[in-house]
């Protein structure tokens, strides 16, 4: 445990005892390690108060400490809690503090000794969306450390009972010399293995039953005997199911990974609903899952976890995710006795709104891996407790289920065919532009329509906007693991990714920028309003505007350095894109990140696009590769840029130099060089081609032909009598 009266000591001088006990008046001195402060309301004890970190771990996102005061009283009831230091940027950016603190304030009046003794299990607190984890993780400190205390006899157990630490010694350990290969089917029958499965009528029934309007509103759609969930756990630590499950190799390296008495187990998962959750990122916690042992409880973060892309034992299905957890160096699971998977399963019941439920995965090591220690004659011990029963076998598999991802298409086929069609659209649009430029009405109104339906249908309705997140995320699975499934499981997301990769070879990154990107329709439809009522538009300067567009590049370096730190911290300074706030949550969130959004798209109304020039992240992040690009499709005449500028002047982002070279970094493609390239009323050049083709069709005008249509030379008199000169004394004027 944590040496840290000084930080007890600092962090009390900002609490009033009125704030953990009604009446209270003083603190007192502080007692035994971890300190415990008693407070009084003038010589009568109330109860204690002591800092959360000093007796176990509370790591959020952030990966620094939340550190909470708590209140307790002699008979083990939580008092009064006060959160008194954290860095959580979720909670300093985006979530009131205040919600989530009075989401944790639910475990007030949470009875600890019986949660010690496991007469109850540990209340779950109240989710608040977008900062779940952080929740979870307050309440999972509150009950632990209280656990904790409970159990070492420093506080009275409650209603007359026996002090916590009275509990009798383990005298049951795991067989460690037992070691054989087994298959699936013989761990899963004798409960080696052990099974959860809920279909898609279990989790509707649930939801209905737990009296939330909304949530029964918003029932999962398909066929109520389809898979929503098949999760299956192990423990792997002991030595059979180990090397059945891992291999021999596989649980050598685990062994060596293992501190004594530290234990380990395998989660794997299909159906409709991940057990990781697909907003799962390296650096962050499994907000999905938790192990719960006689009333404590422990969730796995990102250093807990190895991915696994599959099972060594015979017969073992395909699952798109399984998952190693190593308990928590805080977290002491006993392998003898029984303990809980806990799923919680969530379902949106607004924009930001969820609602919870938890379903339990019991398991108890069978009594075959169990050694039985001779206890003294006068101990009543473990050794002499009926083993628990054997679960029964497990249904059998369905022989339908399929991975996740699988799944997902199968069931986004209508968005899947959508996107696919506006895709190929696109690409006609893009091989056949030039046909298209040479209409510039037509043109206008296929652009404005085809960014309507990018920002409707795809962003408002789809949520399909890509992200530097997105970016960042594949990146450090290239380092961690990769797997496809976890990508695989968002089809339009993905769908969207394949098709940038291959519009940057063509094309750079202007197809996205210019075309697919919803946030960017926005902006660019908007100062389409606003140039129609006239708001005046400002030209920033070439210098200036020259030393903007790098900002975007550093706040993308920026970010993937950050990345390598810790992906949940950048993915939280990601927020840069205002992309989730308008698009993804339609502006439903906070008032400071809704007024950073509107800020951007007020200053996109003066200048085109103000956000893609010169913040954008992802934009630069896909500029990059986009210079591999191996065609040229945009055309340029020899006096672009010398003498003339009129592209370089009406380009919308300003990024045809005053040279008249075109800067693909900065291209969005948007086209309308190329139907100046074609105007001969607008273009320079085109303007002198057009009259010299006027002056041409002039001089073979019709009333300089005869007959049908044959050239006739022009009459001279000569002796006043007209005489034709012969053709080959004339040439044609060029």
């Amino acid at each position: 445990m944590a040496q840290s009266s000084s930080h007890l000591a600092e962090y009390l001088a900002k609490a009033t005892p009125q704030e953990f006990f009604a009446g209270a008046d003083r603190f007192g001195a502080p007692q035994g390690e971890p300190p415990l402060v008693p407070v009084y309301a003038a010589d009568r004890l109330r109860g204690f108060v002591y800092l959360n970190t000093d007796v176990t771990a509370a790591i959020g996102y952030s990966g620094k400490p939340i550190r909470m005061l708590v209140g307790i009283d002699p008979g083990a009831v939580v008092s009064g809690l006060k959160l008194v230091d954290h860095k959580e940027p979720i909670v300093l950016v985006g979530v009131p503090e205040k919600k989530v603190v009075d989401a944790v304030n639910g475990l007030i009046g949470t009875r600890i000794a019986a949660i010690a003794s496991g007469a109850e299990r540990p209340p779950q607190p109240d989710i608040v969306s977008g900062a779940t984890v952080t929740v979870l993780v307050m309440a999972d400190s509150v009950v632990r450390s209280a656990v904790k205390l409970v159990r070492s006899g420093r506080l009275a157990a409650g209603s007359g009972a026996a002090p916590a630490a009275a509990i009798p010694p383990v005298t049951r350990t795991v067989d460690l010399a037992r070691q054989e290969v087994r298959d699936w089917e013989s761990l899963l029958g004798d409960g080696s293995i052990r099974r959860l499965h809920l279909s898609v009528g279990d989790i509707n029934a649930a939801f209905d039953k737990s009296g939330n309007a909304a949530a029964s509103a918003r029932p999962e759609p398909g066929d109520p005997d389809e898979t929503f969930i098949d999760l299956y756990t192990a423990l792997v630590s002991v030595p059979t199911i180990g090397v059945s499950l891992l291999g021999e190799a596989g649980y050598a390296r685990l062994k060596e990974r293992l501190k004594p008495g530290q234990q380990a187990i395998v989660v794997a998962g299909r159906g409709l609903y991940s057990f990781k959750g697909s907003g799962y990122v390296r650096g962050g916690v499994f907000d999905r899952i938790q192990i719960l042992q006689d009333g404590a409880g422990t969730r796995f973060r990102d250093r807990n976890h190895e991915r696994l892309g599959a099972l060594e034992a015979a017969g073992t299905p395909d699952f798109p995710e399984i998952g190693l957890f190593v308990m928590p160096d805080d977290f002491d699971l006993d392998p003898t006795q029984p303990w809980q998977l806990e799923l919680m399963v969530q379902r949106a019941v607004g924009a930001r709104d969820k609602v919870f439920l938890t379903f339990e995965l019991g398991y108890t090591l069978p009594e075959t891996y169990v050694r039985r220690e001779q206890a003294a004659p006068s101990v009543t011990t473990a050794a002499e407790t009926p083993p628990a029963a054997a679960a029964p076998p497990p249904p059998a598999l369905d022989a339908q289920d399929e991975p996740l991802w699988k799944t997902m298409w199968r069931r986004d086929v209508p968005s899947i065919a959508i996107t696919s069609a506006a895709l190929l659209l696109l690409t006609g649009i893009f091989f056949f532009q030039n046909v298209l430029v040479r209409r510039p009405a037509l043109y206008t109104w296929v652009r404005r329509a085809y960014l309507g339906f990018v920002l409707v249908w795809l962003g408002w309705y789809a949520n399909a906007q890509l992200s530097v997140v997105n970016i960042l995320t594949f990146a450090n699975s290239l380092m961690t693991g990769f797997s496809w499934d976890y990508f695989l499981t968002a089809p339009l997301i993905f769908i969207l990714w394949c098709a940038v990769a291959a519009a940057l070879l063509f094309w750079g990154r202007g197809p996205f920028c210019g075309w697919l990107c919803p946030f960017g329709a926005l902006q660019e439809l908007t100062n389409t309003i606003a140039k129609a009522l006239k708001v005046p538009q400002i030209r920033v300067p070439w210098g200036l505007h020259e030393r903007l567009w790098p900002v975007k590049y550093m706040i993308f370096l920026g970010l993937f350095g950050l990345s390598l730190y810790s992906v949940a911290f950048a993915e939280q300074m990601a927020e840069v894109e205002p992309f989730k706030t308008a698009i993804v949550l339609k502006f439903v969130r906070d008032w400071p990140i809704v007024l950073y959004a509107a800020t951007l798209l007020v200053a996109g109304l003066f200048i085109e696009r103000f956000f893609c020039r010169y913040l954008c992240p992802l934009g630069a992040a896909l500029a990059i590769p986009g210079r591999l690009r191996t065609f040229e499709w945009l055309r340029r005449w020899a006096e672009c840029g010398s003498p003339c500028q009129r592209c370089a002047v009406e380009c919308p982002v300003q990024a045809i130099h005053p040279e008249g070279h075109i800067n693909v970094n900065e291209c969005i493609y948007c086209m309308h060089c190329q139907e100046l390239y074609f105007d001969d009323h607008r273009c320079p050049h085109m303007i002198q081609v057009r009259l010299k083709r006027e002056r041409r069709d002039a001089l073979t005008s019709p009333s300089m032909k005869g007959g049908k249509g044959g050239f006739v030379p022009p009459l001279v008199t000569t002796g006043g009598k007209p005489v034709a000169l012969p053709e080959t004394t004339l040439s044609t004027p060029s």
